[in-house]
């Protein structure tokens, strides 16, 4: 209701009674009150406190004044007011003193920013350098790819050749003898770029598989499943393969029904081209029933061959499988010194001419009518050797009739006699073996004569063949000539004064060789068919696959930590080594096969005496070098017209020496667990010339400490991750290693930066030897007729250690993947040796010493903790390493120098009782 009233009157006055004059009078009332009651708050109220303060501070006693104003004396008069006084003082001079700062800071700030003004200017300005930069290469590279692209002509990968599954049939030769590989082999099934696919068919999934000797087979199973060319896929094969021999008698299939059933396989094609039929034998006394099939064109591999069952050049002789499940055990292996045995020759052997075969039975007419064979020359060398042997000259020992029963072997063929062991233990006495062909001359090679040269290459005995028409195995591609004399029957009386003519250094040259021979191409089942594809992939020209890399695992790790400079490091004093590299990591140029092979490649590769860079056949790889050698050489005298550079060669400073112009290396560095010492090592190898990177083998089961920091030396660090603790990992092909230069080098080396620089410059000198600083020589035992290591001070040497030197990565395949296991089953159960090791594969292939350069004799850095080299059985270790080796190798490979290299500048200082050592500057 009073709401409704007052809206009332505020519209005009109209309302309950009709007096809107009253309420407009109440509320002006109203207002007016309010207005005089604030106005008397405001004034009055603050006039009636200053007055009243205004007393109190009049009063007489000063000491009770409170508000009122008081003098500076007064106020310092208190005490505690004192203490804010002197702290205002205090303040107000840090003030006026921070203001001072305060001031030159800005000043500074304000320098500053004009130089951040100026360096902004000169950013954009080198920017603007740089993208010009870029664009006159950018152009360079245009102009160099327009300028190879006239030069050179545009190839690429042929496109991949794969016929039909069913082959359209081509006729066959007049005659299975004419086979060769252009009329009998479809090279559309194996293009250049096809990486020569393999099928070995199941021989279990034949009637004739049962019938096969167990341990031939198991020995060939194992031996296709690790070999790189065998596939799974028979659509994409080149060759096909089946395993048909050797037989056991008693199941032996007929001919009709082996023929049948090799005809029934499932890629044979009608006429089984590009299929290989291998025939192995265990025993000398194996049969020859591929004699009664038809091959069609089929390649037979087998140890027994008949004139008109062998065609050269596509039929292959291959050699026994003897150790068919068996590696074969070094240590029972004599060795190949001395040069001189007991016996100058020796033979056992009966010939038995009452012994039928199916060979003779089924002699086509066509055999017959070529001809009676020439003179059987058999009773001559009856004859002549008896007379040797009674002439007491030589001890030679020839017997002709065997003490028991005979082996069974071919017509006209001389069997063996006795027992394997019975045999070996003979020839181990002999510097020569005899072996004589079959008498009837259309029997080119029998199993009998294959195991007799088997067995005289295992043990160290010459092989002497009389009988020239003899098809030794893999003749077509190794040079017999260096390891066997094979002489005609008809020279039978010189034999003797042939033999007694040879030098010893070439016997030993010999005897090597066929080590080399047996080792490579005879010793185990993985040999023998390696061997085999090797060479129909030859044959067909194409190319070898490359060696498997090892995978390098990285272990994770942070890095960022500025390594530091030691000047001990990097100050090379006045030694001026050559040119310093200012690029950046580059990868040494690779080149894994080109296709083109030449005979000339083919002979070098297969039959080189170990050489410094012997290519094994069976070990699918190539050497990582140059294409081409660069001509740097100007000092022949020729000067070209117009005054133009050369005539006297580049100075010593001026090039880095040999024929690569651009090469960097690889640090690969060992470690277990010494991560101080180690991060010191890396540290020091930092601003180090022509180094590409570092690969760190991490060769404990515990990973590096998550808060390392390793340091930033300028090129990328690598930490690999390995299996197991060997000191085998130090020579693993790493990947992740891009060059062909390694430095080895221990974590705990102390070299400076113009040491290893130097030695790299020698190492291009002589890129197939160990080139580096401690050096080490070994010497023989009279008392105990042993061999020692020994690593006193000496101007002798015959090693170098690895754990500071350079050596080709060629080396690093050869030591983990051909060397024989032996040697890197007894690093690892020494935890020793893998230098000695390193050392005596090099010498070995190149029949060279070590190259040692600066005179230091030890590398260790100082204050470090003690290695395990320390330790007083490390050198009783070591000398059993090196006897080990001795017998691995059959003879010892080290070579004696006293050959060092120092650069004229280096200042040596030698022990007085070492002044008479030679050194070669």
């Amino acid at each position: 209701e009073l709401m409704t009233g007052y809206t009332m009157l505020r519209n005009g006055g109209v309302g309950n009674g009709g007096q809107p004059w009253v309420l407009r009078w109440s509320s002006r009332i109203r207002l007016t009150w309010l207005s005089f009651t604030l106005f008397v708050i405001l004034v009055f109220f603050p006039l009636i406190a200053h007055y009243y303060l205004t007393t109190i501070d009049d009063a007489d006693d000063a000491g009770k004044r409170i508000f009122g104003p008081r003098t500076g004396n007064e106020l310092c008069e208190v005490k505690h007011v004192q203490d804010l006084c002197r702290i205002r003082e205090s303040v107000s001079e840090e003030l006026l003193q921070l203001e001072a700062k305060r001031q030159e800071l800005n000043s500074e700030i304000a320098k500053l920013n004009l130089k951040i003004e100026a360096c902004k200017k000169s950013i954009e300005n080198a920017k603007q350098d740089l993208l010009q930069l870029k664009n006159v290469i950018s152009q360079t590279e245009h102009s160099y790819k327009e300028l190879m692209a006239q030069n050179q002509p545009k190839l690429s990968l042929p496109i991949r050749l794969l016929p039909d599954k069913d082959d359209a049939t081509f006729p066959l030769p007049k005659s299975n003898r004419n086979c060769r590989l252009h009329n009998c082999f479809d090279y559309s099934r194996c293009p250049l770029t096809s990486g020569f696919p393999v099928y070995v068919y199941n021989s279990d999934d034949f009637p004739f598989g049962s019938s096969l000797d167990p341990l031939i087979k198991q020995a060939f199973e194992a031996t296709v499943r690790t070999n790189v060319y065998v596939t799974e896929n028979a659509n994409i094969a080149c060759v096909y393969i089946i395993l048909v021999g050797e037989m056991q008698e008693p199941v032996m299939p007929k001919p009709t029904e082996l023929e049948q059933q090799l005809h029934s396989l499932p890629y044979w094609r009608t006429d089984g081209h590009n299929h290989l039929i291998i025939n192995l034998s265990r025993k000398s006394e194996t049969q020859n029933f591929i004699y009664n099939i038809s091959t069609g064109r089929a390649m037979v591999a087998q140890s027994t061959f008949y004139d008109v069952q062998y065609r050269p050049g596509f039929d292959i002789v291959v050699s026994p499988l003897v150790h068919a499940m068996s590696e074969p055990n070094f240590l029972e292996i004599p060795p190949q010194v001395p040069v001189k045995r007991k016996y100058l020759f020796s033979f056992q052997g009966e010939k038995i001419e009452s012994l039928r075969s199916s060979l003779q039975e089924v002699r086509s007419f066509e055999e017959e009518i070529e001809g009676n064979a020439p003179a059987d020359y058999d009773d001559r060398i009856i004859t002549t050797l008896k007379a040797v042997q009674d002439s007491k000259l030589d001890f030679v020992l020839v017997e002709f009739t065997c003490k028991n029963q005979p082996k069974a072997s071919l017509p006209t063929e001389w069997a063996l006699c006795g027992e394997r062991d019975d045999r070996l233990e003979l020839l181990k006495l002999s510097t020569f073996a005899l072996i004589i062909t079959p008498g009837d001359t259309h029997l080119v090679i029998s199993a009998g004569c294959t195991m007799r040269l088997f067995e005289a290459l295992e043990v160290g005995a010459i092989p002497v063949v009389l009988g020239e028409q003899v098809q030794l195995p893999y003749n077509d591609v190794i040079r017999w000539n260096e390891a066997a004399l094979i002489i005609p029957k008809p020279r039978i009386t010189e034999v003797h004064f042939l033999l007694r003519s040879i030098s010893d250094n070439d016997l030993l040259a010999m005897r090597r060789q066929g080590r080399f021979l047996w080792e490579t191409y005879f010793s185990t089942s993985d040999n023998v068919f390696s061997t085999v594809l090797a060479i129909i992939r030859t044959r067909i020209q194409i190319p070898a696959a490359p060696i498997r890399e090892e995978p390098a695992v990285e272990i994770p790790h942070r890095s960022g930590k500025a390594a530091g400079t030691d000047p001990n490091m990097a100050d090379n004093g006045d030694l001026d080594l050559g040119p310093v590299e200012t690029e950046p990591p580059y990868a040494s140029p690779k080149y894994l096969r080109n296709f083109t092979l030449t005979a000339m490649d083919i002979y070098r590769n297969w039959n080189s005496a170990p050489g410094p860079f012997h290519l094994f056949p069976y070990t699918p790889f190539d050497p990582v070098l140059p294409s081409e050698a660069k001509f740097l050489g100007s000092g022949t005298g020729f000067r070209p017209i117009g005054g133009g550079a050369g005539g006297s060669g580049k100075e010593f400073q001026a090039a880095l020496g040999g024929n690569v112009p651009r090469e960097q290396f690889t640090v690969v560095m060992l470690t277990y667990e010494r991560e101080e010492v180690l991060m010191n090592s890396l540290e020091r190898l930092n601003g180090l010339p022509y180094l590409n990177k570092v690969v760190v083998v991490w060769n404990s089961p515990k990973l590096p400490s998550e808060d390392l920091l390793w340091p930033d030396i300028g090129v990328p660090i690598m930490v690999v991750r390995t299996e197991k603790n060997s000191l085998n990992n130090r020579f693993l092909p790493w990947d992740e290693i891009e060059t062909e230069a390694i430095l080895s080098i221990d974590d705990d080396a102390h070299l400076r930066h113009d040491e290893i620089m130097f030695g790299f410059r020698v190492w291009r000198e002589a890129r197939d030897r160990i080139v580096g600083f401690p050096g080490r020589y070994h010497a023989w035992d009279i008392p105990h007729q042993s061999w020692l290591y020994n690593s006193n001070y000496s101007c002798e040497l015959s090693m170098v250690l690895t754990g500071a030197a350079f050596f080709h990565k060629y080396y690093a395949y050869l030591y983990s993947y051909v060397m024989p296991q032996a040697i890197r089953d007894m690093v690892d159960e020494y935890i020793n040796c893998e230098d000695i090791a390193m050392n005596f594969l090099v010498s070995h292939l190149t029949r060279k010493p070590p190259i040692k350069v600066t005179s230091r004799w030890t590398f260790r850095c100082p204050g470090c903790p003690q290695a395990l080299s320390h330790d007083d059985s490390h050198f009783h270790e070591r000398h059993k390493c090196i006897n080990f080796f001795v017998k691995v190798y059959g003879y010892m490979p080290l070579l004696y120098t006293q050959f060092r290299v120092d650069s004229v500048l280096f200042k040596t200082r030698l022990p007085h009782d070492k002044t008479k050592c030679f050194k070669f500057i």
